[in-house]
C-alpha cells in the first residue's frame, strides 16, 4: 500500500484554508498534516514536521509565500512547494520558481487538477496550471531565441537529455523509463548537472534549462 502524500496547507484566509483542507481530506492518497496562516508560521510548521508538499499562497501578512518558499526549500531539500494563488503576473511566477517552487496553480483550479498537481509535485515533477503553463512557455521561448543552439556544452549528451526531460517536468522515475536507464543513473546525472551548472537545486536547473530552450515538448 502506498503511503499518502503528506501536505501542509498555507493561506491567510481561514475560510479558504479550511475549504482546501476539507477538499484534500476527501481525496484519496493525501493526508493534511498541518496548516498555517502566514509564511512565518509555515516555516515553523514545516520545521516541526516536514511534509512531502506545502500548498502555498503568495500574498500573506508577516512573510509572503515566496520568501517562505525560499526559506523552506533552502532548508528542507525533500519538501516540495506548490503555489496556489490568484497571482499570475510574469514577475511573480518567475520569482516563485526562483525561490524553489515546484508548481504553480491558480485558485479556482478544480479538485482533480489540485489532486494531480500535488501527487506530481510529490513525485518530483514540475506542475503548472494550463494558463500559467502558457505564460511560462512564452517567457522561456522568448529568452531562448537569444541562446545558442547547443546550450550547456559542459554537459554530456546523456546529461543534456536528462536536463531536457527535467525541464519538461518529468520526475526521476519517468526520466529513467524514457531513457531506458536505472533510477540511480538518473539521480547521478542530476547531481552532476547541478554541479556543472552550479545550480543550487532542481528548480534552478529547470529554470536555466527552459531559458536556454530545453524542455519544450513537440
Amino acid at each position: 500500500m502506498t503511503d499518502p502524500v503528506r501536505v501542509v496547507v498555507v493561506d491567510d484566509h481561514q475560510i479558504l484554508r479550511d475549504g482546501l483542507v476539507a477538499l484534500l481530506g476527501a481525496l484519496g492518497g493525501i493526508e493534511v498534516t498541518g496548516t498555517a496562516g502566514d509564511g512565518r508560521e509555515a516555516i515553523h510548521v514545516v520545521q516541526d514536521d516536514p511534509p512531502d508538499v506545502v500548498v502555498m499562497d503568495i500574498q500573506m501578512p508577516t512573510l509572503d509565500g515566496i520568501e517562505a518558499t525560499r526559506h523552506i526549500t533552502g532548508r528542507h531539500r525533500d519538501v516540495r512547494v506548490l503555489m496556489l494563488t490568484m497571482n499570475e503576473d510574469d514577475d511573480t511566477i518567475l520569482s516563485a520558481l526562483r525561490a524553489g517552487a515546484s508548481g504553480y496553480l491558480l485558485k479556482g483550479a478544480d479538485a482533480t487538477e489540485v489532486h494531480r498537481a500535488i501527487v506530481a509535485t510529490a513525485a518530483g515533477g514540475m506542475v503548472f496550471g494550463a494558463s500559467v503553463a502558457a505564460r511560462v512557455a512564452g517567457l522561456f521561448a522568448g529568452r531562448a531565441r537569444h541562446r545558442p543552439d547547443h546550450p550547456f556544452p559542459e554537459l554530456s549528451e546523456r546529461e543534456r537529455a536528462v536536463l531536457d526531460l527535467l525541464a519538461a517536468g518529468r520526475s526521476n522515475d519517468a526520466i529513467a523509463a524514457e531513457l531506458f536507464v536505472s533510477n540511480k543513473t538518473v539521480r547521478n546525472a542530476v547531481s552532476t548537472i547541478y554541479a556543472k551548472l552550479h545550480a543550487a537545486d532542481r528548480a534552478e536547473a529547470i529554470i536555466r534549462a527552459r531559458e536556454a530552450g530545453l524542455g519544450r515538448e513537440s
